[in-house]
């Protein structure tokens, strides 16, 4: 797909539902879009040629990970001039016309490197996806614990004492949809390619926010259809603990000032 506007989008499958796929490109508003890029990290034909149809770029890709298979497309973007990147899951969904006011918010502030809008369920609840910043005990909490334990602490983790209906500076963006400013991508470099999954989107969040602003606004809603892969999958668990192992040796388990200090802003 190739159009007049000025966002690259990439979308990563990996054995995706032919149907899910087409709902997510469906969304994206052709004017408002300069590609549409569906990173096939299973490198199937049936994706090959679906991408065909919705005038789609296809990009085969070895599974090395969903953040790297975003970087395949990141870099085309750098290279072919793009102003923003969307990195966007399959199982998203939202009317065209927001992401065109989401790039006009970008557009009025350049100070702005990545932003997220609302992100809600099916039911339109809110799915809280930018969050504080995770500590072990955090990661304990949330995937081992009852969730009737130490419910206080998943709250405000989970950052559902600001008032979702204002914009804030975050640090943490989940990865199902995120804008990001394509200049401050060329600073901070894209996905740390040595998470496989999970932890990448804060790790890139991170960076954004200590080079520029990461900002959560609620001027547009997507809709995210939520899997959770990781509380299904025995597997995908095991692969969640690995890359938080790798994401906090990277960042510090209890020495990290400077989560200590994003954290201390959003109480």
């Amino acid at each position: 797909m190739r159009g007049g506007g000025r966002v690259a989008v990439s979308i990563v499958a990996y054995h995706t539902d032919s149907d899910e796929l087409r709902r997510a490109v469906s969304c994206v508003d052709r004017d408002a879009a300069c590609s549409v890029s569906i990173v096939d990290n299973a490198r199937e034909k049936r994706v090959e040629a679906l991408a065909a149809e919705l005038g789609a770029q296809y990009i085969g890709s070895a599974n090395n990970g969903y953040g790297a298979g975003h970087n395949l497309a990141i870099r085309q973007s750098i290279e072919q001039g793009a102003d923003y990147h969307l990195v966007m899951n399959s199982d998203i969904e939202f009317d065209p016309p927001a992401l065109a006011r989401m790039v006009a918010r970008m557009d009025s502030d350049p100070g702005i490197g990545a932003l997220q809008p609302r992100i809600v369920g099916a039911d339109g609840a809110d799915q809280y996806a930018v969050r504080m910043l995770p500590t072990p005990f955090d990661l304990v909490v949330r995937r081992f614990l009852p969730g009737w334990m130490f419910r206080r602490s998943r709250d405000r983790y989970l950052l559902k004492h600001l008032d979702h209906a204002l914009e804030h500076d975050v640090h943490y963006m989940q990865g199902s949809f995120m804008l990001l400013r394509v200049e401050t991508l060329k600073r901070v470099g894209g996905f740390d390619e040595r998470f496989f999954m999970y932890p990448e989107d804060i790790d890139l969040t991170r960076r954004i926010a200590a080079d520029s602003r990461a900002l959560y606004w609620p001027g547009a809603v997507v809709r995210h259809l939520h899997r959770a892969e990781s509380y299904a999958s025995g597997r995908m668990l095991w692969v969640h603990i690995a890359n938080m192992f790798r994401y906090f040796n990277k960042w510090g388990w209890w020495g990290d000032p400077a989560r200590r200090r994003a954290n201390m802003n959003m109480r």
